[in-house]
């Protein structure tokens, strides 16, 4: 992820999930407030991959189609005229990992609290607690209202 050094800059973590959709739109919100760009990131990684056995899926991902299937997604949580502001980059890689090295030198890093994996009743989900030890920034960890 090319990015200017001298530009203020809020990333987010989306992986579609209503947490990830609450950090995205704190994170447009704030960045409002603050004269900076909005980057969201979508991070793939394949189950297994790492693991002893290979991977039981398809390794080819169409980042292009990706790109596009969460621009769309963003277009209906922002609306199109805010979903158009913001960056998307989709990375492969350990969320976390890749969440700590898109967050370096920007204003703050915005994930949600519980992403699609885990235990619904945990406060936090590995990712949100892994980045919140670990950033360079100010994190942000945003909690979707129980219904």
């Amino acid at each position: 992820m090319d990015r200017d050094v001298s530009e203020r800059r809020v990333v987010v973590g989306v992986d579609g999930s209503p947490s990830s959709y609450e950090a995205l739109r704190w994170a447009v919100g704030y960045a409002g407030l603050v004269g900076a760009t909005v980057e969201a990131v979508a991070v793939w990684e394949l189950p297994g991959l790492y693991g002893w056995s290979g991977p039981a899926v398809d390794m080819d991902v169409d980042e292009d189609e990706t790109g596009q299937r969460i621009r769309t997604e963003m277009a209906e949580v922002l609306g199109p005229d805010a979903a158009d502001s913001v960056r998307t980059h989709v990375v492969h890689g350990n969320t976390a990992d890749v969440l700590l090295r898109a967050a370096e030198g920007a204003e703050v890093l915005v994930v949600g609290s519980r992403g699609r994996g885990g235990f619904a009743s945990a406060l936090l989900g590995s990712v949100s607690q892994h980045v919140s030890q670990h950033a360079t920034c100010p994190v942000v960890i945003v909690r979707t209202e129980k219904k």
